[in-house]
């Protein structure tokens, strides 16, 4: 037993989710604080006139209008999307908890009588029929709280941004500390709501479960299967209603037009700023909420079938919870340091700033790990591995997170380099502009390949040292480790597009040029912060998928993944090829649903008179009509793809080839995923480069 009592990790585990809580409430009171009026208060009944409009000349109270006005409308079109996204959602869940029921349920005919263990031999587990229903419960439940951490985030993000545009009258640092602080609200709400949910969620099962651990974990389970396949959907739909709205603004509105980039001119305008929303803040939130999900929900099961569950050690089976309730409070910790300790009074500040979070968040977060390592577990311990057990040091699992965690920031700092354009890779992006689009997409392309490099080794690395030292389980609490700052990866995440909703705010709302570049400023930083949110989520659900290949196959009882065997073989090769199907169908969705906005913006060009001068009003609605329609119908394919491939391979084909499927997609999907997130995020910045005039690149 470690020194931890099983009381007190009781009442730890909800106590930092509940800090998590009420620190994300504090942090979006401050923001309310700025008030979507024609002043500020500070808190102190002082009024500081916000400066910059007013010494141009321009109303103050004119432009606070229009800025309340277009933040109400991106929070229209957001909030109506993802309703309806969720309405097509509950159908899909509704099916797939059928299938998931009738599928545990039918292994043992839907028994009710209590049957052997499968790891524990000797004693009875709970009957299938109550394994199929408490895992599909769970399956529920992580569904939803996948769907909550996305439109929370949502909120929160249309909240903010018309509130950081506001800011940025009155300097840069302002209005970084509430696109910061923003993000921080939905960071910690994701992490706390979490952890509190599947901490309430096992104690409830525990009720009806009992002494039997085994079913207890592996129906858990269900959580992190619910949390990643809304995350995946809500990716989708998000990335494709996104993308396809900022292609139809920019490739009409900036070439053939000739008008800013989020001119209120332009038609798609209001929908490409939605898309910011429901994509990178809604889909990210899912996304990463899957991945925190799955690795949890994994080491909890491997512990289940090992000396922790066998013995019934409570507080060194919640070895996992216990490194989660850490990072809340190391995240809070680290928060201060961006909001409160150090001020921004210069641009150049920013994206370091940005960067000490992930560095001073690692660093506690080690010296929490070493803490929480030596109070909850005992010295020697045993874990499942492979149908043997592996003697194991509390130590071990010490390194084994850790070195998730700094994987996590290699993985990271490499992004950054990548993609902020600090660096020569993004400058040498846009400086093979000069000879045209051509050199631009051959110079991207290469980079995103190069850039898969590093992350790679940092992620094998931590696969070897991990399973050396621990098993499975050493990967899964890896993953966990480099997911467990999750709240400041989140923030400094969601705080790039509310900075790039901030921008588009203040160019449609007419703000000066002073404004815009400090805007854009915060915008350039938050692509940064966006590929590097990317990069944790794809290095953690590198660990995940490992770590749930691994329980699959020790529950599937094979004892080798044979790559000579014929049926093996096969499911490599088709597994190594489904990202590449996926990608083409998202992509294609994409490009569809773009040349319908291009169709569309042209035609309102063309018709609408007034429209290039400014005297009519483009209509906004069929724009956000045409993204919305297009990501709702184009997202099914994809999913089913993912959701179906499993149960029709493993069915018809047999336990091995399925093995092959898992194993191809998971080794060819993170070089895709990786080389893809960074491509994207230095073409995007090396435009902003350009668009600043830093480049001496003569066109």
């Amino acid at each position: 037993m470690g020194l931890l009592s099983e009381g007190l990790t009781q009442l730890l585990i909800p106590l930092a989710a509940l800090v998590g809580l009420a620190f994300a409430l504090l942090q979006w009171f401050l923001v309310s604080r700025v008030k979507v009026s024609g002043s500020y208060s500070d808190g102190n009944g002082y009024k500081d006139k916000l400066i910059g409009e007013a010494e141009e000349g321009v109303d103050s109270l004119e432009v606070t209008i229009k800025v309340a006005e277009i933040q109400n409308a991106i929070s229209i079109g957001a909030t109506s999307f993802l309703f309806t996204q969720y309405r097509y959602l509950s159908i899909f869940v509704g099916v797939f908890s059928a299938i998931i029921f009738l599928f545990l349920g039918s292994v043992k005919g839907f028994s009710t009588k209590s049957e052997p263990c499968t790891y524990n031999t000797g004693n009875t587990c709970k009957p299938a029929l109550a394994n199929a229903f408490f895992t599909t419960i769970a399956f529920l439940l992580g569904a939803l709280t996948s769907v909550l951490s996305g439109f929370f985030g949502m909120k929160i993000a249309t909240y903010a941004n018309a509130r950081t545009t506001l800011e940025a009258r009155r300097g840069v640092g302002k209005a970084f500390i509430t696109a910061f602080r923003s993000g921080a609200v939905m960071g910690f709400l994701l992490a706390a709501n979490g952890l509190l949910v599947l901490y309430i969620t096992i104690n409830l099962f525990k009720l009806y479960y009992g002494d039997d651990w085994e079913g207890l974990y592996e129906s858990i389970t269900g959580y992190g299967l619910g949390g990643s396949s809304m995350a995946l959907f809500g990716r989708v739909g998000g990335g494709i209603y996104t993308k396809a709205a900022d292609v139809g603004a920019d490739l009409v509105g900036k070439v053939e037009r000739n008008i800013p980039e989020d001119d209120p001119r332009n038609p798609a305008v209001i929908a490409d700023n939605v898309g910011d929303n429901v994509g990178d803040i809604a889909g990210m939130g899912s996304d990463l909420f899957g991945s925190y999900a799955e690795s949890s929900c994994a080491a909890l099961f491997v512990a289940s079938i090992s000396s922790f569950g066998i013995s019934h050690d409570y507080t060194a089976m919640s070895y996992p919870l216990i490194i989660s309730s850490m990072g809340i409070v190391v995240c809070l910790l680290t928060t201060l340091f961006a909001t409160d300790l150090f001020e921004i009074k210069k641009v150049s500040e920013i994206e370091p700033s940005l960067k000490r979070q992930l560095l001073i968040s690692t660093v506690l977060m080690t010296a929490g790990i070493a803490g929480v390592t030596f109070v909850a577990l005992p010295s020697e311990f045993t874990l499942f591995s492979f149908g043997t057990n592996k003697a194991v040091k509390n130590w071990y699992l010490f390194f084994c997170v850790a070195i998730g965690l700094w994987a996590g920031l290699v993985i990271g700092y490499t992004t950054e380099y990548y993609t902020s354009n600090a660096y020569s890779p993004v400058q040498d992006v846009a400086d093979s502009c000069r000879t045209g689009a051509a050199t631009n997409v051959i110079f991207g392309l290469a980079l995103g390949y190069k850039s898969v490099i590093i992350p790679v080794f940092a992620i094998a690395f931590a696969i070897y040292v991990s399973f050396s030292l621990a098993a499975m389980y050493g990967i899964a609490v890896a993953a966990l480790g480099m997911l467990s700052t999750i709240s400041t990866g989140l923030a400094i995440d969601a705080y790039g597009p509310i900075s790039d909703n901030a921008g588009g705010i203040a160019e449609m709302a007419g703000m000066s040029h002073e404004i815009r570049e400090r805007t854009d400023a915060l915008d350039a930083a938050g692509n940064t912060t966006a590929a590097i949110g990317k990069g944790f989520a794809i290095g953690s659900a590198a660990l995940v998928s490992l770590a749930l290949f691994g329980a699959y196959v020790s529950r599937a009882g094979i004892e080798t993944v044979d790559v000579l065997t014929p049926k093996v073989f096969i499911g490599l090769l088709v597994g190594a090829m489904l990202p590449y199907w996926f990608s083409a169908m998202t992509m294609k969705s994409v490009g569809s649903a773009a040349l319908k906005m291009v169709e569309e913006v042209r035609r309102q060009f063309n018709t609408i008179p007034g429209l290039m001068e400014g005297t009519a009003k483009p209509d906004y609605a069929t724009c956000v009509k045409i993204s919305t329609d297009a990501s709702l119908k184009e997202m099914i394919p994809p999913g089913a793809l993912v959701m179906l491939t499993p149960l029709i391979a493993g069915t018809f084909f047999g336990v091995e080839t399925l093995a092959g499927i898992l194993a191809g997609s998971l080794v060819s999907g993170v070089q895709i995923a990786i080389s893809a997130s960074n491509t994207g995020g230095a073409w995007d910045n090396a435009k902003k480069y350009i668009e600043a005039s830093f480049c001496s690149c003569n066109f």
